[in-house]
Order: C-alpha cells, then sequence, then structure tokens
C-alpha cells in the first residue's frame, strides 16, 4: 500500500485494528493461554475488520463471490490444518483448528471443507454475501475495467492481502496462522500461499513465520518453511533467515511481499521488500509496537 493512497485518517483506523488484534493475542498468553490459541485469538480480530482482506472485507473473485483460505501450524507438534475455497465460514482460521484437531487430514477445500464444517458445531456460519462491502466491490469493478480496455491478464490493479500472526507461550511453543480473501477477480478457484503449510505458514520448535505477498512466488519459494530451515540446517538467526528469504530469493525471482516471523528466544523479524506493511509486535514486558511503513 503506497503512502499516498493512505491517509492519516486510515492510518489510525489500521493501527487501531491492529492493537486490538495484539490485545486479543496477548490476553491468551498473560493467562497462560497457549500459541494457538493466540495466534487464533488475533486473526480472528482481523478477520472480523473490513479493513483487512480476510474474513469480512474480502476481496471479490471475478464471479462476484468470495473464497476464503486459511492455514494454522503448532510447531511443538508439527500439527497443522488449513481450508481452501471456503464461503460460508465466518472465521476462516478457526475451521483450519478445527482440521487440525478433529480431522485426520492437514487441508481440506471447496464444498468438502464446507461439509467438514457442518460436521463442526463451534465454526460460526454466515450467508456468502457476509464478506461482501462496497470498498471491494470498487476494487473488483476497477480491476475488471483495466483488464478489459487494456486486454491483459496481469496482475496489474490487483488487489491482495492477507492476515496473520505468530505466538511464543510460556510453555516455549510456537504457533503461526494466516488467513485470506485472496485476491481480486481471480478465476478457477486460484490458490495462493495462505492455506499451504511450508509455503504461507509454518512452525518449528525453533521458529515461527506467516506470510503475506504474491502468493505464486511464496508457493515456489516454499517461503516460511525455508526461513525455518535456514535457522535449523544452516544456523542463521532469525533476522538472517527472513532476510535472506523476502530481500533476496524473493525478489530475485520477480515476486513482492514480506513476513512476520519469531523464535524460541522471542526475536522477532518483520522483513518486506514493498513500500509498506501491516505489523505490530508485543512483549511480555508489554512493550509494543505498529507500523505500516518503513521508518
Amino acid at each position: 500500500m503506497p503512502r499516498t493512497d493512505t491517509s492519516p485518517e486510515k492510518q489510525a483506523e489500521i493501527e487501531a485494528a491492529l492493537n486490538s488484534a495484539l490485545d486479543a493475542g496477548n490476553a491468551v498468553l498473560s493467562v497462560g493461554g497457549t500459541a494457538r490459541q493466540a495466534v487464533i485469538a488475533a486473526i480472528c480480530v482481523l478477520e472480523n475488520n473490513p479493513l483487512f482482506n480476510a474474513g469480512f472485507g474480502s476481496v471479490f473473485t471475478a464471479e462476484g463471490g468470495h473464497e476464503l483460505d486459511a492455514s494454522l501450524m503448532e510447531g511443538h507438534t508439527r500439527k497443522a490444518g488449513a481450508v481452501s475455497g471456503v464461503r460460508t465460514v465466518k472465521n476462516p482460521i478457526c475451521l483450519a483448528e478445527a482440521v487440525m484437531q478433529n480431522s485426520p487430514h492437514v487441508m481440506l477445500s471447496g464444498a468438502g471443507a464446507e461439509t467438514f464444517a457442518d460436521t463442526q458445531s463451534c465454526i460460526e456460519r454466515v450467508a456468502p454475501d457476509y464478506f461482501s462491502t462496497p470498498h471491494r466491490l470498487q476494487q473488483l469493478q476497477q480491476t475488471q475495467t483495466y483488464e478489459r480496455e487494456s486486454a491483459s491478464q496481469d496482475l496489474k490493479g490487483k488487489y491482495f492481502g492477507t492476515v496473520g500472526a505468530v505466538a511464543l507461550d510460556s510453555h516455549g511453543h510456537i504457533a503461526a496462522g494466516t488467513s485470506t480473501g485472496g485476491m481480486t477477480n481471480k478465476r478457477w478457484s486460484r490458490v495462493g500461499d495462505s492455506p499451504i503449510i511450508g509455503a504461507g505458514t509454518y512452525a518449528t520448535e525453533l521458529c515461527g513465520v506467516s506470510g503475506t505477498g504474491w502468493g505464486e512466488y511464496f508457493i515456489r519459494a516454499a517461503v516460511a518453511h525455508d526461513i525455518c530451515a535456514r535457522m535449523h540446517y544452516k544456523g542463521d538467526t532469525l533476522a538472517q533467515a527472513a532476510d535472506a528469504v523476502l530481500l533476496q530469493v524473493v525478489p530475485d525471482m520477480g515476486g513482492d511481499g514480506g513476513a512476520i516471523a519469531l523464535d524460541k528466544d522471542g526475536n522477532i523479524a518483520m522483513p518486506f521488500n514493498t513500500e509498506g506493511m501491516y505489523r505490530g509486535w508485543i512483549h511480555p514486558d508489554g512493550s509494543r509496537g505498529v507500523a505500516i511503513f518503513k521508518e
């Protein structure tokens, strides 16, 4: 998001939303809750806020609907759950957890994921148009107009984004999660990196990562896994690993984006190769911050 498109009022709204997500996750951790519970709490706040491309406020597909993706991973157990292309689940991150906890599978998609959701009484359902907002409809119309006038299928003018969280709990366990509405005007049930374990989300006993950006490149580079693998096998610090992948590997391939990452010692890395990335952090002592652009 360019600075020129972000008014002071909009920036204040975004920062308030990020702080609300931090508060939700920290409230879980402060009473001894798990990293997984904290990640879900933080992401649900963002999924429920129309400022973000996840849950309520997700971008439109080319057909004028919504297809939502999410994934969740727990580092110390390597358990994971993911869903793709769901249309009636209010909080996809909660369904990803249900897949992790209550199914023998890691990833469910489309109609099958919806059928599984029917068996989970804890999953709140909504009408498909619940996710629609005037702002996202305008983005769809602008994108389709650009495609008609330019006869182009490239990604110029498309809108995409992701929400995610990574947490370290009092037991020393890490979890990471990611949720998205995908890419504006996407066709053919396109799936990006967000629901793919190892691409948009990954966690081990050493680190946790949630990515955001041009999903096709994050899949090809296995971004989230690569960051953790560089720590495990090469001995990189979190910052070294995250910077190498997001500031070298991905842009060298032609992609862009960023990630939030956390290691077992509480170190944080938030590299990105775009003009801005919504981000926030909070430490056990209560020190915290939120940011949008490179300061």
